[in-house]
């Protein structure tokens, strides 16, 4: 953020006595705090979780998973459950919060969920280019590589999250344990 949300002044970074260095609206007078999307993404599996769905999106050849971004005032297994039927067609029968991960490159918190389903077939919308349920070891293969999306998939499955450092342009790994 650099411009003040209510005045559009250029923000500058200050020292707030309790919350370390802040934006600050000189004009307001007024510390404003970081704003950012929130969004959710999913781990789709049937029911025995021995496989998962994976989608390709906006014209590329590599599989993510499902996601989208949660909607003002919606909470987050609800939007995991709204993006499920609108991309996919499917039908959740449970959800799990796994983790959550900043990706600076949309500015978002990204909320992952396990979703399990009791259907086969899915009902792709407009969004999907295509999609396929694979294994569990073909799921490790096909993720994108240096992706959120394969970070995730591979912390739920492994147990311990290692996320690339998308912040530098470089494909470092940062490990943080699985909170449970």
């Amino acid at each position: 953020m650099k411009h003040c949300t209510e005045c559009g002044a250029e923000l500058e970074l200050r020292e707030h006595p309790h919350e370390g260095r802040l934006p600050f609206c000189p004009q307001c007078g007024q510390f404003r705090y970081p704003m950012f999307n929130t969004a959710v993404s999913m781990l789709v599996m049937n029911r025995s979780e021995d496989r998962t769905i994976l989608i390709r999106q906006y014209g590329k050849p590599t599989y993510v998973l499902v996601a989208g971004y949660v909607n003002k005032g919606e909470d987050a297994e609800d939007a995991a459950v709204r993006e499920l039927r609108e991309e996919l067609g499917l039908k959740a029968e449970s959800v799990r919060f796994n983790r959550s991960h900043y990706y600076p490159g949309s500015n978002t918190l990204m909320l992952n969920f396990t979703v399990t389903v009791d259907e086969e077939e899915a009902h792709p919308n407009w969004e999907i280019d295509g999609w396929s349920w694979f294994s569990i070891d073909e799921a490790r293969e096909k993720i994108r590589p240096g992706s959120l999306a394969k970070a995730f998939l591979l912390g739920y499955l492994d147990g311990h999250y290692e996320f690339p450092d998308l912040s530098s342009g470089k494909n470092t790994r940062k490990k943080q344990k699985h909170l449970s």
